[in-house]
């Protein structure tokens, strides 16, 4: 139960329109053990024709293992996968990986250093007639912007330009699916960003359907065209980045997408009253009136509450936690209630440690909300794993 206003990605080019026809990719009550852990328990999910999805979530969630199962890398217990109306796995069927169709970009790229960017490009197109051969390498270098780069060997490269190497190796025999595996993992933080643009226009330019596997949320909302988030080898929510981020189905995606507050309140008539005062009914997202009287949590994350100091007698809380990010600067308040809630300033704004500050909600966009009483145990607020950490 959430909404609210679309978060601003690098993502300009907008999903298809989903039909039956352009389901290239789906798992059906897919389950995956090792020994006797469930990694995978009952999945099914359904890829688009042309689409870059992103499978999101902690170490440990199972987003690698339902990676390896479309790949043909292992096999399932239970539940079927089918790649463009055929069965490769399930039912008693399994296809190899190299018969599947499907292309792979590791985290390590896994060049062979012993071949030239162009022999690696063309590693796959043995069969090929060799001017066609020639053709498609010649196409895809001019493609990945490193045309004057073919003689040069991985270790003559930077580590964007094997990344590009090791997609168009990829792409070379033009594959029905592309999987990428962490492919950002081992860039440095500026040229991540970098690629990251790079790599979503190749793939959107050849027009090759894509699932990439993540627990980076920038990554995820800047690359894709939708967003699986997952949890203990489920998917909690799929939708598209501006959606998951701001229209959370669970406080645990709401968590994981970024720093998450939880404002408690009760629904009363016009708007619902909290420790920082009345938020109006109609800033909070589908807050039917079924809901009169009952307690619920808002969702605000940092950018949606302002935090300032003033006089004793009008303050909220005070100041435990202040984090300089370069831009911005992050702050944790503790209410006087005892919920903690963060806020995001510019840099330029001072607050200290220890400062007794008043604090308001300022969101210009409809708030999430949970009941109460589905608390399950979450923090007041929810710092998560930074972006790019493990």
């Amino acid at each position: 139960m959430a909404n609210g206003q679309l978060l601003t990605t690098a993502v300009e080019d907008e999903p298809r329109e989903s039909t039956a026809a352009e389901t290239v990719l789906e798992l059906d009550g897919v389950a995956k053990r090792f020994g006797s852990e469930d990694v995978i328990g009952d999945l099914s999910l359904s890829v688009r024709d042309g689409e870059i999805l992103t499978l999101l979530g902690p170490s440990g969630c199972g987003k690698t293992t339902t990676l390896r199962l479309i790949a043909g890398l292992e096999r399932p217990n239970a539940g079927t996968v089918t790649l463009q109306d055929e069965p490769v796995a399930g039912d008693g069927r399994f296809v190899p990986p190299e018969e599947r169709g499907v292309g792979v970009v590791f985290q390590d790229f896994a060049l062979f250093p012993h071949l030239t960017a162009h022999e690696n490009v063309a590693f796959g197109l043995k069969d090929w007639d060799e001017a066609e051969r020639e053709e498609r390498v010649d196409e895809l270098l001019e493609l990945v912007g490193l045309a004057d780069h073919g003689a040069d060997y991985p270790d003559e490269l930077s580590g964007g330009q094997q990344q590009r190497i090791a997609l168009a190796r990829s792409l070379a025999p033009e594959p029905e699916m592309l999987l990428l595996d962490e492919p950002f993992s081992n860039l440095d933080v500026d040229l991540r960003v970098e690629m990251r643009e790079e790599v979503r226009r190749i793939i959107k330019e050849t027009g090759v359907t894509a699932i990439s596997v993540t627990h980076d949320q920038e990554e995820a909302l800047s690359i894709s065209d939708r967003v699986a988030v997952m949890n203990d080898g489920d998917i909690e929510q799929i939708d598209t980045p501006q959606q998951v981020f701001q229209q959370p189905e669970s406080r645990f995606v709401a968590g994981f997408l970024g720093h998450a507050s939880f404002l408690s309140g009760e629904v009363r008539d016009d708007h619902v009253d909290t420790a920082l005062g009345h938020v109006p009914r109609e800033d909070v997202h589908g807050l039917a009136h079924q809901y009169d009287g009952s307690d619920v949590d808002l969702l605000v994350r940092p950018d949606d509450v302002t935090a300032f100091p003033t006089d004793e007698s009008e303050a909220d809380g005070r100041v435990v936690y202040r984090r300089y990010l370069g831009p911005t600067v992050l702050y944790r308040v503790e209410l006087d209630g005892g919920e903690t809630i963060a806020c995001m300033h510019n840099h330029s704004d001072r607050i200290d440690l220890d400062e007794r500050v008043g604090v308001r909600v300022t969101a210009d966009h409809e708030l999430a909300w949970f009941p109460a009483d589905h608390r399950e145990g979450v923090d007041a607020e929810t710092d998560v794993t930074p972006a790019g950490a493990d």
